[in-house]
This record gives C-alpha cells, structure tokens and sequence, in this order.
C-alpha cells in the first residue's frame, strides 16, 4: 500500500532533499512540497497526505499552528515535526497540538524512512528526552473539556493503557489478539471521546489509574 506524504519545508534545498528521499523509498509517494503554512493549508486538504514532514519553524503561520489546524480537519493525517535543533518547548507544544514525533533536519534519509514508517504502523518517532516529558505529563490532573467524566469502554480503556505504555498499533493488536484496523478504530472513537487529535494528546489525557478513578469502565 503506498504512503502518500506531503511536505511543509522553507528551505528550498532541504524541501527537495526531503521530496528525493521520499520518492526513493518503497511505496512512498510525495504529492507535494509547500514553502508556507499559508499554501499548505490550502493544499493539504485538496491531496490529504497521510503523513506531513513539517517545519516547525515557518515564516509566518508556524509549525506548531499549521499542526493544529491540519489535525482538526485531517485526523487521520499523521505529522512528523522537522526541526534544526533539539527545541525541547517547541517540540513538545508541536506535540501537544498534534504531532505525531519530530526529525531533527540533519537526519539520515534512514532515518526519515524509518520515521515514516513507524507512524504508518502506529508509532511515535522521539528522543528519549521528550519521551520523558510526555510520560511525565500522564500524570498531570487533566480532566475531559467542561469537567464531564469520559466513559470509555472496557476495550477502550485497555488500548489506552497501552498506548500510554508506548506500543504501536500492530504491538497493541497482537496484545489484544484483534486487527490492527480494529485497534485504528477503537482509537478514533477515543479521539472523539476525549476531543484529542493524536496519540500523545490521549495519552496525556490519560491518568494512571494509581493517582485515582477518572475513566469510567
């Protein structure tokens, strides 16, 4: 099945360097290459990439924005950040608003295959630095949009726990012994109940059930 993969990047050499690796790995496809937020957030929508390598650092409308934006429109659509440096705050508001994980731009083209590749099966390609930080959230006290309690199924709340516990899609299906299109499923029916965008947005909204009862089952 072919990956279709867009990419936000104002550094023209660094866009076309990104297009060739992306045309050069095996069922990847580039539909296209946009310099500013602005055209992305026109063009997106009309090829709906299943994966963004994005700027975090656009003239402009930023990254961080064109995430949220994206992600409220395009669920489904999973965004890779792509930064010059290790800006840890950056990188994790770029999460939080929706950002599957994030390429520091001196990556290797393996690296970047291997990023793609691991958000297509369900991963979070990170350094263990935010990993760190976002684990560390999951025990912030969050509670669901207008303090209502979410009522999650049983099946739901035991693929939440797994995501929280780092496992891809396939890893939480061979757990459970469903499909991997099964767990897809249920986690965007979770999405919906906690009104998140992505894996890391679920999972900080999910608190370990040692610090109290949150999540009805």
């Amino acid at each position: 099945m072919t990956t279709t993969v867009a990419i936000v990047e104002d550094h023209e050499a660094l866009g076309k360097n990104l297009r060739k690796i992306v045309e050069s790995t095996e069922n990847c496809q580039c539909v296209g290459v946009w310099s500013t937020g602005e055209e992305a957030l026109i063009k997106i929508p009309a090829f709906q990439p299943q994966v963004v390598l994005m700027d975090i650092n656009l003239p402009g409308m930023s990254g961080i924005e064109l995430t949220e934006r994206i992600k409220r429109d395009l669920p489904e659509t999973q965004v890779i950040m792509v930064t010059v440096y290790r800006d840890h705050d950056k990188i994790f508001a770029a999460l939080k608003a929706g950002a599957c994980g994030y390429l520091l731009k001196r990556s290797t083209p393996a690296d970047v295959r291997e990023a793609i590749q691991a958000v297509r099966a369900g991963g979070a390609p990170m350094s263990a630095e935010i990993a760190r930080r976002v684990v560390e959230a999951f025990h912030a006290p969050v509670r669901p949009a207008g303090g209502d309690e979410v009522k999650l199924s049983k099946r739901e709340t035991e693929i939440l726990e797994l995501l929280t516990k780092g496992l891809a899609n396939k890893e939480i299906a061979d757990r459970l012994g469903l499909s991997v299109e099964t767990v897809r499923v249920h986690l965007k029916r979770i999405y919906e109940k906690l009104h998140v965008r992505s894996r890391t947005e679920a999972a900080m909204k999910f608190r370990d059930s040692t610090s109290g009862p949150q999540w009805p089952r």
